[in-house]
């Protein structure tokens, strides 16, 4: 990390602890040019997930065509669409940390 002050790339961690929510790591840093303390926070990058069409093009997955393709296949049928939005979670959530998922 730069330091806000100085821009030198030499620091230390003094303190760091979970944030509120458990999804961050909160870091207080010291910078050993200039002495000043900083915080930083650091949280995981998801990879975007990534649909594979049979021509080969790539486009980001859209949770919503799921959604519209269950409610297509079931439309004869008396499912709430409360249902239907935890079929498409369940599924995004099978995918997620795949990175590319073919259509077929």
């Amino acid at each position: 990390m730069r330091c806000p002050n100085c821009s030198s790339i030499d620091d230390k961690v003094v303190d760091s602890r979970a944030s509120d929510d458990g999804a961050t790591i909160r870091r207080r840093r010291e910078c050993l040019a200039c002495g000043r303390r900083f915080t930083t926070y650091e949280r995981l990058e998801e990879a975007p997930l990534l649909v594979v069409k049979r021509s080969m093009h790539r486009e980001p997955f859209d949770r919503m065509k799921i959604v519209v393709g269950l409610r297509a296949a079931a439309k004869s049928r008396p499912l709430p669409d409360d249902t239907l939005e935890a079929i498409a979670s369940s599924v995004e959530e099978q995918l997620i940390g795949a990175g590319e998922v073919p259509t077929e």
